[in-house]
């Protein structure tokens, strides 16, 4: 009987420490979205990327992100409460539409497999036809004539991946669902 009741206890202890363990917050290279920006850059400054520099509420880092070289990532936070509420990842960029395509797709599937089927997406170029050709399909990103870009809205956060017209790379956007509702209501309050 003490055994079984020994048992229950380390069960219940164990599953409490889980429960305090467990973010309500999204995850950006498995860190919290949360916290003082000093405090987040601690943690990124672990992650083995080159840390560039703080100001106005963003830091900024270069190096490996989920497999690709020399991305940059910036974290914004709300500088009014040192809140960090969003993480955003640019991937190099691309000269042609088969590396900048298959970027975008490597990375939704990579996202679809962690966070389920997307909640939106959208892949199209803005034109009569589809274009056919590797060099057609770039004009319209430079033109600002293509739109691919997925949302996945999960119950901690939102997740964006789109291809960014004109400067023809993916960007990535982690926002933080509780802290961006205080960076928008703090918006809110200046209008």
């Amino acid at each position: 009987m003490r055994k079984i009741i020994l048992l229950l206890c380390c069960a219940i202890i164990s599953s409490i420490t889980f429960a305090q363990t467990e973010s309500e917050h999204l995850t950006f290279k498995g860190i919290p979205i949360d916290g003082s920006l000093n405090s987040f850059v601690r943690k990124l400054k672990t992650q083995n990327l080159i840390y560039i520099g703080k100001k106005n509420g963003f830091a900024a880092f270069m190096g490996e992100f989920a497999a690709y070289k020399n991305c940059t990532i910036v974290i914004k936070s709300l500088e009014q409460k040192d809140l960090v509420y969003q993480a955003i990842v640019t991937f190099p960029s691309c000269e042609t539409w088969s590396s900048l395509s298959s970027n975008y797709f490597t990375i939704k599937d990579m996202l679809s497999k962690k966070y389920g089927e997307p909640s939106f997406c959208i892949e199209e170029f803005q034109s009569h036809s589809e274009p056919d050709d590797d060099r057609t399909k770039m004009r319209y990103v430079q033109s600002n004539r293509c739109i691919y870009r997925t949302f996945f809205g999960t119950s901690k956060g939102n997740i964006q991946l789109f291809i960014l017209p004109q400067d023809c790379f993916v960007v990535l956007v982690y926002s933080d669902k509780i802290n961006g509702e205080v960076a928008s209501n703090e918006a809110m309050d200046d209008l």
